[in-house]
C-alpha cells in the first residue's frame, strides 16, 4: 500500500507507561526500561516478568457500560486507547459517540487469553458447571464487539489475527476502505493482555524478553479532510521468512521496498521506530538491517516490553508523535513478527509547519 492521501487524525495509547500517548512517548524518549512484576504460569510452578498497565488515576466512566462490566482487560484497554484517538471524553453510560461512516479494524495476536484460560480450566475441571457467561469473552472478536457497542459504531467492523505485524496490516485494510469509499474515517486498534499462558509462550521466542500488555489506536482519514495532520505514506506487503529466507533477509527486502518505491527518503531528519528489545533472533534481524541508519532511533520494546500486536501499534503511535513533536520529516516503523513475516510502514509529518502536498 502506497498512498500520500491518508492522514492520521488522532492517536491513543494504554501502556505500562500509563494511560495516554504522552506517558508512552515520554518513556520511549527517555529510553529507560520500565519496572516489571511477576505473573504466575498456569501450573503455578513458574512465573514470568511482565510490564503491566498501571491502574488509571480516576476510574473511567465508560467502565460502567453494561458491555464492559464483565469484559476482559483487553477490551478495556481498547476503549481507553480508542477514546483518546478520537478525542472524545468518556461516554459514561451512553453510546453513540462515533461519527457516521466510521469503520473499525481491530488487530491482535493472543486475544482474550484471560477469559479463555478461565473458561477452559472450568471445562476441564467439570464441563457441567463451566460458566457460559465466560465463553463470549473467549472469541477474538470480543474486544471489537465491545468497542463498537460502546462507541455506537454502525459502519464496517473487522478483526484481524496475526503476529506483531498484524497492526500494520490492519492499517492497510483501513486505507483500502478509505480509498474505496467504504468509510469516511477508520479507527484502527490493537491490544493484548497479560496472562501466564502468554508468558509461557513468550519463552519459545526469547528467554530474556519481558512481556507487556496494553493497546494503541489510530484514526485514519483522507488527507484532504485533515490538512496539517501527519500522513500514512506506505505499508509494505508482508515478506515471509522460513527455510529459504531468514528474518534478516525478509526485513532487508522490506527496507529495500520502502526505499525504492514507497517514499522512504534519505537524510538525518528521519526517525526509525524499530522492533528490537524483545531479545532473540528477531532482534538480530533489526540490528543487522538497520545498522547504517542515519537519523534518530527509538526502540519502544526495550522500554515497554513485548506486546505483540499492541507493541507494533505503540511503534506507530510513537512514530507519529516523533514526527509531530520532534519535527522529523519522516518516521519508519520496522516490525519482524514472530510468525514468519516482516513488514514496515512510513509516516510523513509536517515540515516547517506545513504538510507536503
Amino acid at each position: 500500500m502506497s498512498d500520500r492521501g491518508l492522514a492520521v487524525v488522532g492517536c491513543g495509547a494504554v501502556s505500562p507507561a500509563g494511560w495516554g500517548v504522552d506517558p508512552l512517548v515520554r518513556a520511549v524518549r527517555a529510553g529507560q526500561a520500565l519496572p516489571s512484576t511477576m505473573i504466575q504460569g498456569p501450573s503455578s510452578q513458574r512465573s514470568w516478568a511482565w510490564r503491566r498497565v498501571p491502574p488509571p488515576a480516576v476510574r473511567p466512566a465508560y467502565l460502567a457500560q453494561p458491555r464492559l462490566r464483565r469484559s476482559s482487560p483487553i477490551s478495556q484497554f481498547c476503549v481507553g486507547a480508542a477514546l483518546e484517538a478520537m478525542g472524545v471524553a468518556s461516554p459514561g453510560g451512553s453510546a453513540g459517540v462515533a461519527p457516521g461512516r466510521l469503520g473499525l479494524v481491530f488487530g491482535t495476536m493472543t486475544g482474550s487469553v484471560v477469559y479463555s484460560r478461565r473458561y477452559y480450566e472450568e471445562v476441564l475441571r467439570d464441563p457441567a458447571t463451566a460458566s457460559p457467561l465466560l465463553f463470549p469473552e473467549t472469541v477474538y472478536n470480543a474486544p471489537a464487539s465491545h468497542l463498537a457497542a460502546v462507541l455506537g459504531i454502525q459502519g464496517r467492523v473487522h478483526t484481524e489475527v496475526g503476529d506483531a505485524g498484524v497492526y500494520l496490516k490492519a492499517l492497510a485494510t483501513a486505507a483500502m476502505w478509505l480509498r474505496l469509499g467504504v468509510v469516511d474515517r477508520c479507527l484502527v486498534v490493537a491490544a493484548e493482555e497479560a496472562d501466564g499462558l502468554v508468558g509461557e509462550g513468550l519463552t519459545l521466542l526469547s528467554r530474556t524478553a519481558v512481556g507487556a500488555e496494553g493497546a494503541a489506536a489510530m484514526v485514519l482519514g483522507r488527507a484532504a479532510d485533515a490538512p496539517g495532520c501527519p500522513r500514512l505514506v506506505a505499508v509494505t506487503e508482508p515478506v515471509l521468512y522460513g527455510k529459504a529466507c531468514s528474518p534478516t533477509m525478509a526485513l532487508g527486502r522490506v527496507r529495500q521496498t520502502l526505499e525504492l518505491g514507497m517514499g522512504l527518503e534519505s537524510g538525518r531528519s528521519r526517525l526509525l521506530v524499530d522492533g528490537t528489545g524483545g531479545g532473540g533472533r528477531l532482534d538480530r534481524a533489526g540490528a543487522v538491517v538497520w545498522r547504517d541508519w542515519e537519523g534518530a532511533r527509538w526502540s519502544p520494546k526495550t522500554v515497554l516490553g513485548e506486546a505483540w500486536a499492541a507493541g507494533a501499534a505503540w511503534q506507530c503511535v510513537a512514530a507519529v508523535a516523533g514526527i509531530s513533536e520532534e519535527s522529523m520529516a519522516q518516521a519508519v516503523v520496522s516490525v519482524v513478527g514472530s510468525q514468519e513475516n516482516a513488514i514496515g510502514a512510513v509516516f510523513q509529518g509536517p515540515v516547517g509547519g506545513t504538510v507536503e502536498a
